[in-house]
């Protein structure tokens, strides 16, 4: 239903009259944060600015049903002539302000008028004798049903939903305190033994000379590195000014090292700088 607050255009320009210009130097109002010390006097306020909505409805069924429970009627014996007029009333109101929203309406609206007329008419008997159907039964029908669906959304609205009702609770839990060493893979090792190769051609001495060397013997010379030392760079290993070869057998003797587990080579991270260490050495 809607009503129009009791006042008009015409009411506005008599009450801001009577409003002071200046009350002790005290603005009567503010308009986007100025001071105004006189009331405007073209001031304009539309007719349909004070008109109130006391119900909203969602059609034509919505309206219907709402009169029928608002009065206690039974829906299974509409009283077509007092809901006809109540329903007319209010489609009145609204198609006088918008005709777009009217036109469902006021297609119910002749619905129930060719309803109320079938209704007056003596009943005619079917083609098998029986008596005919009542004329608001296919009325009654679609009103059940949208109560029915009515009353279903209703039911699924109140269920919590998540974004509306209620949020999910999100905890970071650290799963580990010690930080877990990424293995150092073939491909990191290869990686590595490349970059000392680039450094040593960089420094290398162009004289011929034949030198035998000793895997064991480098690998003595790797642990004695190692001794007493926390970590151990990966480069710090190789000397570039001893040469290729002698880069060669100490590369041979680390991964000695490594396969008898005499060693460990760690990494902290990929592409993070490769560390040797005893392998019984605290940590």
């Amino acid at each position: 239903m809607t009503q129009e607050s009791a006042s008009s255009g015409a009411d506005a320009p008599a009450s801001l009259s009577s409003m002071p210009e200046v009350v002790d130097h005290v603005a009567v109002a503010r308009l986007y944060g100025e001071p105004l010390f006189a009331m405007p006097q073209d001031l304009y306020i539309p007719p349909d600015a004070l008109e109130v909505f006391l119900e909203a409805f969602e059609g034509p069924l919505d309206l219907l049903l709402y009169l029928i429970r608002k009065q206690n009627f039974n829906i299974l014996d509409i009283p077509m002539l007092s809901v006809t007029k109540q329903y007319l009333v209010y489609v009145e109101q609204i198609r006088k302000r918008n005709l777009e929203l009217a036109a469902e309406y006021l297609l119910m609206a002749a619905m129930l008028i060719e309803i109320k007329s079938r209704m007056l008419l003596p009943p005619k008997k079917t083609a098998d004798g029986q008596e005919a159907e009542d004329p608001r039964a296919e009325l009654v029908r679609r009103l059940i049903e949208y109560e029915q669906i009515k009353l279903a959304a209703a039911r699924l609205n109140a269920i919590p939903q998540h974004g509306r009702d209620f949020l999910k609770a999100e905890v970071y839990m650290e799963q580990a305190l010690q930080p877990r060493f990424p293995d150092v893979n073939a491909d990191d090792l290869r990686e590595a033994w490349r970059d000392i190769l680039k450094r040593a051609k960089l420094v290398q001495h162009h004289k011929i000379t034949r030198e035998e060397l000793s895997v064991r013997e480098h690998m003595s010379i790797v642990l004695k590195k190692l001794q007493g030392r926390r970590f151990v760079g990966f480069e710090e290993l190789f000397d570039p000014r001893s040469g290729t070869p002698v880069l060669v057998v100490t590369f041979i003797a680390l991964l000695e090292l490594a396969k008898e587990t005499l060693i460990e080579i760690t990494q902290a991270e990929a592409f993070a700088p490769i560390y040797v260490r005893l392998a019984y050495s605290t940590t």
